[in-house]
């Protein structure tokens, strides 16, 4: 939407109004269609649409000059690359800040760097999203390889915890950048059948990334600082490929005449705006900036106390807890007034999460991740703990999932291609998260659980591949190309929230019950020092006190039992993400770029075109019709 048409009718959050209008056919009586008022472009009346905005007609512009086989097998290798440096960057740095926090005796801590990263993703996706729109996708892509650089020579310079989670802060804002406009750009050159199997392209790395990261933990942990910062160069060389192609893009528009032709007839917001309302208007009103803003106070302020306040010495007595905990929800009405009453670009636009086939998306975004994190934050430390496996055999399980998933879910992208519905297999695999994780519950510690949570972590990346993706798919499925940028912003940013409920509620558990098993396990020992030792620094205790030790098996019996209340939470959780993935719609995947390229219209005496709204918008059905539809395959 361009900025400052809040006002006009089919603008955010105001419906646009249908009447029955009647066509005359040649051949044939009156047809009445539902027509709809005040959405027009080229003589076609869309159904919920806004008018495309400058940015988004000269992304389409960019788009079309890649057209033949050639240039697509080019440009989605590109973005391969991409996302290789990026997923092995990201596989090796979540293993490091382990061996990191370990080096400040600060271990448990993780859990507090996944909710910091996990909130500044959950800002970052909708910024990303919506400026692309406005300033371009290889603009924004550059300003997050910037963040990207500057946040990993931070963290891999950090001395101290805080320097560490600030870096990571910086890092993530950039890597959310990278990850969601890839996501776009990927979306941006395929149809709606070929959506997933495009969008496992950036995926697919992690099908070599498996077997080789453990090679390379084994090498890098002990001296995670280099390791980090050698992503500073080495990720900027490897968008270089992806940057010449779009500069190509650009080149080609130019010499064929269609930017020449898109600026005769429309010009951008800055040309038409002048500069000060231009900032005014995108960077506080179309980007949401306050919305934004308390969003951002809201997880943090709820949060990050909740996975910093447990361990050792419990601090949720103390103000440095409490204040911020109770200031976090406090924020949330004011949040909800400012969204409802005052925003005019709404982060949540209401008539998109009225749409039963977007607030279902979300709650799945949100249940995935929280789900992933009770069994997935502190993995590779029970692996290595409680499992005795080395730092390479560690590191490739704790990555099957990704890899199982790949597989899984590139495949099925194939598949979708001619089936083109999504919703029987996303219930399949939402189904099979609880068989996963009923054998997360049996296999949690000693050498004989090996194999179980080998066939574990297979599984559960075996069902997360028939829905993860494709509910991103589902919900680009019922936008136009307009909104499309928004609407993946609305499911990552939900899957990121979800994130960041995962990574408080883990660390919170962590905190809460190991501790507390550890003094128990300890009590006879007559060195008072190693439950807080065991606690702070796991993997220099492990060498200290190697397997079959007494103070070895009392560490592996607390790992196993605070890792059985995290999977029995995990378990218990899947209960409501199978709940929302019924409530999901069942949408076509046409051979369509969006949702708006896919109106059916009708041609009346005057030559002038309507839209008909067809499937679930063609009518109120009964209450009895509405919830078959709900089973509805």
């Amino acid at each position: 939407m361009s900025a400052g048409s809040e006002s006009e009718k089919g603008s955010v959050g105001t419906p646009p109004e249908v009447t029955e209008t009647p066509v005359t056919n040649s051949t044939g009586p009156k047809k009445v269609v539902p027509r709809v008022e005040g959405l027009r472009s080229n003589n076609v009346h869309l159904f919920n649409l806004d008018e495309k905005t400058y940015g988004v007609k000269r992304i389409e512009v960019l788009a079309k000059q890649y057209k033949s086989p050639f240039a697509y097998v080019v440009f989605f290798f590109s973005i391969f690359l991409v996302a290789y440096a990026y997923g092995l960057d990201a596989t090796m740095r979540g293993t490091l800040q382990g061996y990191a926090t370990s080096s400040y005796s600060e271990h448990s801590r993780i859990a507090t760097v996944n909710v910091v990263r996990s909130a500044t993703s959950a800002l970052a996706q909708p910024i990303y999203a919506r400026l692309s729109d406005n300033f371009g996708r290889l603009e924004l892509f550059l300003v997050s390889i910037v963040l990207y650089v500057v946040g990993t020579i931070v963290m891999s310079q950090a001395y101290d915890f805080p320097r560490f989670a600030g870096g990571s802060v910086l890092w993530q804002f950039g890597y959310s950048g990278v990850i969601i406009l890839i996501q776009i750009m990927s979306a941006d050159a395929s149809t709606l059948n070929w959506r997933v199997a495009c969008s496992f392209v950036a995926a697919l790395p992690f099908i070599i990334n498996t077997w080789v990261s453990g090679n390379i933990i084994e090498l890098a942990k002990d001296n995670w600082s280099w390791n980090i910062g050698f992503w500073a160069f080495a990720f900027p060389l490897a968008c270089l490929p992806l940057i010449c192609c779009f500069l190509h893009m650009w080149f080609l528009s130019i010499k064929n005449g269609d930017m020449k032709r898109l600026k005769e007839e429309d010009q951008s917001d800055f040309r038409r705006l002048g500069f000060k309302k231009f900032i005014v208007e995108v960077f506080f009103w179309k980007l949401d900036f306050v919305g934004l803003f308390l969003l951002t106070l809201v997880i943090g302020l709820i949060l990050v106390p909740i996975s910093v306040a447990g361990g050792i010495d419990n601090q949720w007595a103390t103000a440095d807890i409490l204040v911020p905990f109770f200031l976090g929800w406090a924020c949330i009405p004011f949040f909800a007034v400012w969204e409802i009453k005052y925003a005019r670009n709404p982060l949540l636009p209401s008539d998109m999460v009225k749409d039963r086939a977007v607030w279902s998306a979300l709650f799945i975004g949100v249940f995935l991740t929280f789900i992933w994190y009770m069994q997935g934050d502190f993995l590779y430390a029970v692996l290595v703990v409680s499992f005795n496996e080395s730092a390479n055999s560690a590191q490739r399980i704790a990555s099957l999932y990704s890899f199982a998933s790949v597989i899984t879910g590139s495949l099925l992208g194939l598949v979708l291609v001619r089936i083109r519905r999504l919703k029987p297999f996303v219930l399949f695999g939402v189904s099979g998260w609880m068989l996963a994780f009923g054998l997360l519950i049996h296999y949690r510690g000693d050498t004989r659980s090996h194999g179980g949570v080998i066939g574990a972590q297979v599984l559960l990346g075996f069902f997360a591949g028939f829905f993860t993706y494709p509910v991103q798919a589902s919900i680009q499925a019922v936008v136009d190309h307009e909104r499309m940028a928004i609407a993946l912003a609305l499911y990552l940013t939900s899957y990121n929230i979800g994130g960041a409920i995962g990574g408080a509620v883990s660390g919170a558990v962590w905190q809460d019950i190991m501790p507390r098993e550890l003094m128990r396990g300890f009590a006879d020992f007559t060195n008072t020092t190693l439950p807080t030792f065991a606690y702070g620094a796991p993997y220099a205790f492990i060498v200290e006190y190697p397997w079959g030790t007494p103070e070895r098996d009392v560490v592996v019996e607390a790992y196993k039992y605070t890792q059985k209340i995290l999977c029995i939470i995990g378990v218990c959780l899947c209960i409501p993400l199978i709940g929302a993935a019924f409530l999901l719609r069942n949408p076509e995947l046409k051979s369509v770029q969006s949702f708006e390229l896919d109106a059916h219209t009708t041609t009346d005496e005057e030559g002038e075109k309507y839209y008909e709204k067809e499937g679930y918008k063609a009518e109120k059905n009964s209450l009895w019709q509405r919830m078959m539809n709900l089973f509805k395959l």
